[in-house]
């Protein structure tokens, strides 16, 4: 058999010249080739680790409750032994190479009670990135994930705030180069900033002079001075929040000036959320520095404390300036005519208004969310990523969003604007006030009607005072159809004279645009049309009532005069 194949590979020859024994050569030696690079390039089955020649020589060996060979068990093991006040045990889990050999063993455990310090005060641990396995291996998000299906060297705990720059708190994976295996432990770069952190966010002076016993933990791993610390907290800010208010209240009164009254009252709730939030964070960050199961609900309190009293302040600030900047001293009114510039500055005032709460809303949302971590220390992921947070609060808010877009358009269109006066479902009202989520109308009885923005924008409205400023008032009365028409044209003319010569007559536009026309008639009367020349139209309103007034009292000295009726007779509805 050999001898045959020998033969056919020896008289085989390609068009080229080659043999079909030198092809196989060929073969053999790429396929080699391949298999040496293939073998020479890193697997991803390789160990991914931090390589260093030793590891805390200058510390005792690792005793047996240490156990690092996972991010959990190494984080575990830490924390077990900081409980136990074993930092000799807990300093194994530190990076001590940039120290001296000879002071690892003093370092060592002042640093293991730092760090752990800084951990149980500011760092809610997620044990779900911590993973029971020496690689780390990351095995969710799958292709949405960067580094989904690689092991992992380095895990990030947590970024705290230090100087310009954060500190990170993280676990390497290290191997010496005379141990079996690598070790999960804090690296020597988290290390650096330990006592910076400690400094910051350790315990105070005040903790430290407390008895042991008070420092001693209980309830849900909060310490006894907690227990009593929280309530006490309480205790000072309900006080503080009284006696800034009993000042203020004391101030005001003593006031002469309306407008440094209505200044101290619209600065009143602000000046309160203000004083009492600083004393919360003053005395969180120097006196009482809470655990982090407290730290994680109290920080973003501070933070929403000071967003409401800075859109507070802003919101009853702006409404000091309507009533005081654009009138002040005296009883505001912006139906008049010469208030025209005041209208607008008031409008402007309200539009500055929504767009800085706007503004002041989106940033304070971001610095909660930032103070409240949510995502990293409460586990709510899902719940506070972009789609479903934007779901969530714009279904709950719907309305409000709404209204506050409404009332913006309003503002910056100026379609109402305060002082305007507006035809709103058949009734005549002054625009007073253009807020968040409502429009306040004043009715010609001075009642006030709250029609909210969503409402009030998508109806059909008449303003006035948008149009040409001498406007015609008509007067429809049904007359009798053997009325003298001329008689009370005269008449009406007559009135229109009186007026003008009036107090009144400055709301009366040129006396030639009057005009008294019969515009129907039906088997009751006819319809006569009287056209009242004004030359506001804030004020046409009373001055088409004046004439009606004057002209139905003419109307019936005419009537007595000539002895022809004016107005119809109507007949009661089921007289026989």
């Amino acid at each position: 058999m050999n001898k045959f194949l020998s033969t056919v590979l020896s008289s085989t020859r390609n068009p080229c010249g080659f043999s079909a024994r030198h092809i196989m050569g060929y073969a053999v030696l790429i396929v080699s080739f391949i298999l040496g690079v293939t073998l020479a390039v890193p697997s991803h089955a390789q160990e991914a680790v931090f390589e260093t020649a030793v590891l805390n020589t200058g510390l005792a060996p690792v005793p047996d409750r240490i156990d690092r060979r996972t991010p959990r068990a190494a984080m575990a093991s830490f924390l077990r032994a900081a409980n136990d006040d074993d930092w000799d045990a807990a300093a194994h889990v530190l990076d001590l190479n940039d120290i001296a050999p000879q002071l690892q063993a003093q370092q060592g455990p002042k640093l293991a009670r730092q760090l752990y310090e800084v951990i149980v005060r500011k760092i809610v641990l997620d044990w779900s990135l911590l993973l029971h396995r020496p690689d780390a291996l990351q095995t969710l998000g799958g292709e949405n994930e960067a580094q989904a299906g690689e092991s992992r060297r380095s895990l990030l705990i947590k970024d705290l705030p230090l100087d310009l720059v954060p500190a990170e708190i993280r676990l390497n994976r290290i191997k010496p180069a005379n141990a079996a295996q690598a070790v999960w432990i804090f690296p020597s770069q988290t290390l650096r900033d330990v006592p910076a952190l400690h400094l910051l966010y350790g315990p105070s002076r005040f903790e430290m002079s407390l008895p042991q016993a008070m420092r001693a933990k209980t309830i849900g791993g909060l310490m006894w001075w907690e227990l009593i610390g929280l309530p006490l907290l309480l205790l000072m800010s309900i006080t503080l929040g009284w006696l800034v208010h009993r000042l203020l209240q004391a101030i005001w009164r003593r006031v002469d000036s309306s407008t440094a009254t209505g200044i101290l009252r619209a600065m009143s709730t602000p000046l309160i959320i203000a004083s009492v939030t600083t004393l919360v964070w003053w005395v969180a960050g120097n006196v009482f520095v809470f655990s982090g199961r407290v730290d994680i609900f109290l920080a973003p309190s501070i933070a929403i404390g000071f967003v409401v009293a800075l859109l507070l302040f802003i919101v009853n600030g702006i409404e000091e300036l309507l009533d005081g900047l654009i009138a002040p001293g005296e009883e505001v009114d912006l139906t008049v005519s010469k208030r025209v510039e005041a209208r607008v500055l008031a409008t402007r005032l309200n539009a500055a208004r929504r767009i800085l709460v706007v503004v002041v809303f989106f940033i304070g949302a971001g610095i909660v969310l930032s103070s409240a971590d949510l995502a990293g220390n409460l586990g709510l992921t899902l719940l506070t990523s972009a789609g479903a947070l934007t779901l969530v609060v714009g279904f709950a808010a719907r309305n409000i969003l709404a209204n506050i877009m409404a009332s913006l358009q309003i503002a910056l269109t100026q379609s109402a604007r305060v002082g305007d006066r507006v035809e709103f479902k058949g009734e005549v009202c002054h625009v007073e006030r253009i807020n968040m989520t409502f429009v306040q109308l004043r009715n010609w009885d001075s009642t006030r009607l709250i029609v909210p923005v969503m409402e009030f924008v998508s109806q059909t409205f008449s303003n006035w005072t948008l149009e040409d400023p001498e406007m015609l008032r008509f007067l429809k009365l049904k007359l009798d159809s053997r009325a003298d028409v001329e008689a009370l044209r005269d008449a009406f003319h007559d009135i229109l004279s009186e007026m003008k010569d009036s107090p009144m007559g400055d709301n009366l536009a040129d006396l030639d645009g009057s005009s008294v026309n019969v515009a129907g008639q039906d088997v009751f009367g006819m319809e006569v049309w009287f056209a009242v020349p004004c030359s506001d139209p804030n004020t046409s309103w009373e001055v088409a009532c004046s004439v009606r007034e004057r002209l139905m009292a003419r109307a019936a000295s005419i009537e007595e005069d000539t002895g022809k009726p004016v107005f119809p007779k109507g007949v009661t509805a089921g007289a026989g």
